[in-house]
């Protein structure tokens, strides 16, 4: 019963943040077709957790991991089933130490106890500020982010502010981050051309970004593959990514003491 109530909780708040942001036809559009589709999701999500035995598995920087499956955002069908257990299996490793997510993600999966900020989403436990301008009291030791930076600046605002990008992952780093901290974030190309632009320039000094690309369509399987390669192969001369199989990078950050 509490986890019932709890989801009905979670899908309410949900509810109301798509309707503030994007208004009342887009909440009728859009709720038609997740009521519609909810049945086959559930019963997807509880094969694949539960009655599949043969769970598939996809390898990430020498570690093997399960392909994540979960009915909110339907993750087996992008890449939210390989961020997923990336970011957490991150998260778990380092419980003991002071840890920030920027984007609230996580906690619509687990029961999460590190700190949240998210402009838009009102949700218990979650700082409600810009990245941009957040200072906190105490910097983090790690500091995660499941496809959220892709949106700033970008994506959801009007009028567009590209510049936002860069100067989020600057404050990330400068007045965030603790010396000898770790950033971490994970972003799917084809959502951001101007984000795409900045990754292709090499304006963002990442101390190592690798990149997961969907093998095949027809089996969902993902394979490991390095930056240099999609940089090369994938991005024409202005800097756009201009591929149409799904492709997310995770960047890494660490900050000098």
């Amino acid at each position: 019963m509490k986890i019932i109530l709890k989801t009905l909780q979670r899908e309410a708040l949900l509810l109301e943040n798509v309707y503030n942001r994007e208004g009342f036809w887009f909440v009728i559009r859009e709720g038609t077709k997740h009521v519609v589709g909810w049945p086959i999701d559930i019963l997807t999500a509880f094969y694949y957790k539960y009655l599949n035995r043969n769970r598939p598995t996809f390898i990430f920087q020498g570690k093997t991991y399960n392909y994540f499956y979960n009915r909110y955002n339907v993750t087996w069908k992008n890449e939210r089933s390989l961020e997923i257990p990336i970011i957490w299996n991150l998260v778990q490793e380092n419980s003991d130490k002071k840890i920030l997510e920027i984007g609230n993600v996580l906690s619509h999966y687990f029961a999460c106890h590190h700190d949240v900020v998210d402009l838009y989403e009102e949700y218990p436990g979650v700082i409600n500020e810009d990245i941009v301008n957040f200072r906190p009291a105490e910097e983090y030791d790690l500091i995660v982010s499941i496809s959220t930076f892709e949106h700033i600046g970008c994506w959801d605002n009007k009028p567009r502010e590209p510049e936002k990008l860069l100067a989020a992952i600057q404050n990330v780093v400068e007045n965030i981050l603790a010396p000898e901290g770790k950033l971490v974030i994970t972003i799917p190309l084809g959502q951001n051309t101007e984000m795409e632009k900045v990754l292709a320039s090499g304006k963002i000094s990442f101390t190592y970004l690798s990149c997961l690309k969907r093998a095949s369509p027809r089996t969902k399987e993902w394979k490991e593959v390095e930056w240099a390669e999609i940089r090369g192969k994938e991005f024409n001369s202005d800097g756009v990514w201009c591929n149409t199989d799904r492709v997310f990078l995770v960047g890494v950050i660490r900050k000098l003491a």
